[in-house]
């Protein structure tokens, strides 16, 4: 058996102490979702960009956190960007870019 490091025993210790719940996603995540999954699977264009090293790592740890690839989440951004339902929020990462906000 592999040794687990702080944060799984973390995670361990909080589920014991019933601190972690299940939930089941509503109808309307799940509509969400869905739609979603079907706007990003209909990719049939490849683009290229160049981005800022710190850039890349910033969305690369975003995406970890996300649970997604750094591409996927990529896309979704610019989903939401082009229709409309970009919302801008605090950033919860440090922000290891050159430029201010």
């Amino acid at each position: 058996m592999n040794k687990t490091d702080k944060f799984e025993k973390d995670i361990l210790q909080a589920y014991e102490n019933g601190e972690l719940v299940s939930s089941t996603p509503t109808k309307e995540s799940k509509d969400l979702f869905k739609a979603a999954a079907q706007a990003t699977s209909l990719k049939d264009r490849r683009v290229n960009i160049r981005l800022s090293s710190p850039d890349l790592l910033d969305i690369q740890a975003r995406a970890m956190e996300e649970g997604v690839p750094y591409q996927t989440l990529i896309a979704s951004v610019l989903h939401k960007f082009v229709s409309g339902r970009l919302v801008e929020k605090k950033p919860r990462l440090t922000n290891n870019s050159s430029r201010d906000e």
